[in-house]
């Protein structure tokens, strides 16, 4: 069963807007039970993790990586309420710190639609910078945007 809060996540506007379109319930099940696999340095599929505040114990979000040719694509969603208190900001980072303690991942990638400034303010913030920008990329909501390419490497 899907939980609300990660069905908001992929369906609330103002979370997906500069993402992806709302999918339908058959894409959302699949999305959800391809994240629940065992995730260990040699998967394919996205190692997911739920943000929790600590205090409360409320889920905020989802961040989390997939591995491919050594680069990790890193990647998160917050709930709306979220927004602009630094969460991503500060998931990412220890999302990165524990891949490179646990997994000597020193090599990053994000991929960010045109527009989300709040995302790009966030990687920049983990030092990730803009490599390419790839034009007409894909599609939201029947408008073409561009993607924007991230990349960042630690210091080893």
């Amino acid at each position: 069963m899907i939980g609300h809060y990660l069905r908001a996540l992929h369906t609330n506007p103002q979370v997906i807007q500069l993402c992806f379109d709302a999918p339908d319930e058959t894409a959302l099940k699949s999305k959800f039970e391809s994240r629940l696999a065992p995730w260990d340095a040699n998967s394919t599929t996205w190692l997911c993790m739920t943000i929790i505040d600590k205090l409360s114990g409320q889920k905020m979000g989802v961040t989390g990586l997939q591995l491919e040719n050594g680069i990790a694509e890193v990647g998160y969603l917050l709930l709306p309420e979220f927004h602009g208190k630094s969460y991503g900001t500060e998931s990412l980072t220890g999302l990165m710190e524990w891949a490179y303690l646990e997994h000597g991942i020193a090599q990053y990638k994000a991929v960010v639609t045109e527009g989300n400034i709040a995302s790009e303010r966030v990687l920049g913030k983990c030092g990730f910078h803009l490599d390419m920008i790839i034009p007409e990329a894909h599609m939201i909501g029947g408008k073409t945007y561009a993607d924007h390419i991230y990349f960042r490497k630690t210091k080893t």
